[in-house]
């Protein structure tokens, strides 16, 4: 997914690395806000050798650094439906953390306008649509109240406080993203989809008891889990393998077994 894609899961742990089976599967993961694909490499320790798990990489970050930033959802799910229309035709499922909730549900709606429609839609420490985004906005905080901010709720590292030169660029898409989410309305209609809704019980940033409603936005079956782990549970390897456990299809059944034919007259079976 060259508008949304720098890496794929795959059999080797990473990106760089042929499948060592033909996909049966794929997920198609969002991260967070100014996320890049490694903030998925734990699932891709625990997902199995034929799910394949294609992760977003918008503009502005990665091996997309010198791209112009996107701050609003619509182009930015634009460019992920062409290019998701145009992989390998697989059943899939979206996941979505934080922000990437928001694109995952967009993303969704435009699939299904397509005529390629997931099997599910996980959505992971975001509120639903209903309740938008109000001031005061996150994206128009200064550098040190989001590095705050940030450094508050486990997504960026105390020690990085002090170092503009690597936090810039990050920053930066961290707050195109942010504005993309707080600018983001409702649409007029849902998603045919059936619904995960994901969060942590100690999550600082969203509040639990709205996530259920995101079952008023589908009109297919709707599941809430809850973990623990903060806000960025979704990363941690126990929790990985927990919610791709969920996100999967069960194995590919064997093939029926044939019985072998009789042998011919004359001839002992087994032998030619």
């Amino acid at each position: 997914m060259r508008a949304g894609s720098g890496a794929r899961r795959t059999a080797a742990g990473g990106p760089g690395h042929g499948l060592r089976a033909r996909p049966r599967f794929r997920l198609v993961a969002l991260p967070h806000a100014g996320g890049w694909p490694s903030a998925f490499r734990s699932w891709w320790q625990v997902l199995p050798d034929d799910v394949e798990c294609v992760v977003a990489q918008l503009p502005g970050r990665g091996a997309r650094i010198n791209e112009p930033l996107v701050n609003r959802v619509e182009p930015m799910v634009d460019a992920l439906a062409r290019e998701l229309a145009e992989l390998e035709p697989l059943p899939y499922a979206v996941v979505g953390h934080s922000f990437g909730s928001v694109l995952g549900y967009e993303l969704t709606r435009a699939m299904e306008a397509k005529g390629l429609p997931p099997a599910l839609l996980a959505v992971s420490a975001r509120q639903p649509p209903c309740f938008p985004s109000e001031p005061p906005f996150a994206h128009l905080r200064t550098d040190a109240e989001l590095l705050e901010h940030l450094t508050d709720i486990g997504g960026m590292s105390p020690g990085l406080m002090d170092r503009a030169d690597l936090v810039g660029p990050s920053l930066r898409a961290i707050r195109a993203d942010l504005e993309a989410m707080e600018t983001y309305r409702r649409p007029r209609s849902g998603v045919r989809a059936p619904i995960l809704a994901l969060g942590a019980v100690d999550d600082p940033v969203v509040i639990g008891d709205r996530m259920h409603l995101w079952s008023l936005e589908t009109s297919g079956g709707f599941t809430h889990r809850t973990f623990t782990g903060g806000h960025f549970y979704l990363y941690t390897p126990a929790n990985a393998a927990a919610v791709a456990a969920l996100l999967l299809p069960g194995p590919a059944a064997p093939p029926p077994a044939v019985a072998p034919p009789d042998p011919l007259p004359g001839i002992r079976a087994g032998h030619r």
